[in-house]
């Protein structure tokens, strides 16, 4: 078991985000988080990654709790916005910090950067800006990059498809089918597309005012009834 999920709760001005009593997410799947904004997808993300705590209940990593103990954070990637990134610093020199927070070399850092050619389609390194100057797409394309720099058993993306274009969007998904089958990550991935995410994701969790409302295997059918769901 990866992530358990136990009579967790989170509410903003008495109104309720996130209300789950039991979700279990095993190694090596990939989940969709699907949604109307107001959902809870990202609250449940930072809960995850303990940015914010909630009022009740536990999220569990491994069996640990996640407030009380930062094992988690040694297998666990995450990249939910452009607060992730440091945005004075040019793509090259912040790879080359989150590379040695991880024991890599430069140089291992230069090799590892190999593998991001096509997704980064020349407009991420070389180029002589800093983080902040660069589109939200291109931001996307650099804290990704950066989160998968560790390898780890977990990875969290917050709307990792916004803002890229097409060709990046499907060199995305093909990425995140390699890291599975290749690495058994477990990837929690939230996106309003529901074409990409019943794509990329073998299981869809759909939440509705903080509440798991559907939570199914993806099949043929699975995006015309997500679909269906949200044109009622």
């Amino acid at each position: 078991m990866m992530l358990a999920f136990k009579e967790l709760k989170k509410s903003y001005a008495g109104r309720t985000v996130v209300d789950i009593k039991d979700l279990k997410i095993e190694a090596g799947e990939t989940i969709g988080l699907v949604g109307n904004n107001g959902a809870g997808k990202t609250t449940l993300f930072r809960i995850l990654l303990d940015l914010i705590r909630p009022d009740s209940g536990e999220i569990l990593s491994k069996e640990v709790n996640v407030a009380g103990s930062s094992e988690w954070k040694n297998y666990t990637a995450s990249y939910l916005d452009e607060g992730f990134l440091i945005d004075y610093l040019t793509p090259e020199e912040y790879f080359i910090f989150i590379g040695s927070l991880n024991n890599l070399s430069i140089a291992d850092v230069s090799e590892y950067l190999k593998n991001y050619e096509e997704f980064f389609n020349g407009e991420i390194l070389n180029r002589g800006k800093y983080i902040r100057d660069f589109s939200k797409g291109n931001q996307n394309k650099v804290g990704i990059a950066a989160a998968l720099m560790q390898k780890p058993e977990l990875l969290v993306l917050d709307e990792p498809f916004a803002n890229l274009d097409p060709t990046t969007q499907i060199r995305l998904k093909s990425h995140i089918k390699a890291l599975k089958s290749s690495q058994r990550l477990t990837t929690l991935i939230s996106s309003h597309d529901l074409n990409h995410v019943t794509d990329v994701c073998d299981r869809i969790i759909l939440l509705e005012k903080g509440i798991v409302i559907k939570d199914f295997y993806t099949d043929e059918n699975s995006l015309k009834e997500l679909e269906a769901y949200f044109s009622e």
